[in-house]
């Protein structure tokens, strides 16, 4: 397990669409707030490489492994499974790969759901938008623990937004 104790999130769920793509379609991220995410994971996550996703929309931003190699027990996005961990949508939200182990935990947080595909063996859960700083600073501590599970080591956060 990899996920570091998150506070729970406060407010109600965001509304999210039930189909492909999964969206989030209420609560989104205001454009600083999802740059600063963007620059944060382009900063601070060691050896990857970023570009469009490989299986959402192309205005989906993705992080890639680059020289990276996955952790032995890392199950990534497809079709690949073995590159892109992490995506970040114009609305905000993000989809990433987890330990199935933080699974539970993560969802019982509050700060996510499963992904519609997620019980057909597709391990990624969407963790919903940064509204603020604060949660902009929970969103960087759960893409930390992606990047823990999918390489195998953790990022140097300590460049993280307080």
């Amino acid at each position: 397990m990899t996920l570091p104790t998150l506070p729970e999130r406060e407010g109600p769920r965001p509304e999210t669409g039930p189909e492909l793509p999964h969206l989030q379609l209420s609560q989104t991220s205001p454009p600083q707030i999802r740059e600063e995410l963007r620059q944060w994971m382009a900063t601070t996550l060691p050896g990857i490489t970023t570009g469009h996703s490989e299986v959402s929309t192309s205005s989906t931003w993705a992080v890639f492994l680059g020289r990276n190699n996955p952790a032995p027990e890392a199950l990534l996005f497809p079709p690949r499974w073995d590159a892109e961990f992490v995506h970040l949508h114009a609305d905000g939200s993000l989809h990433l790969a987890l330990d199935p182990g933080d699974h539970a935990r993560f969802l019982a947080s509050g700060w996510g759901e499963k992904h519609p595909l997620h019980d057909r063996g597709i391990n990624v859960v969407m963790l919903y938008a940064p509204r603020d700083r604060a949660e902009l600073a929970v969103a960087e501590r759960v893409i930390a623990a992606s990047y823990r599970y999918a390489t195998g080591h953790a990022p140097d956060t300590t460049t993280a937004a307080a």
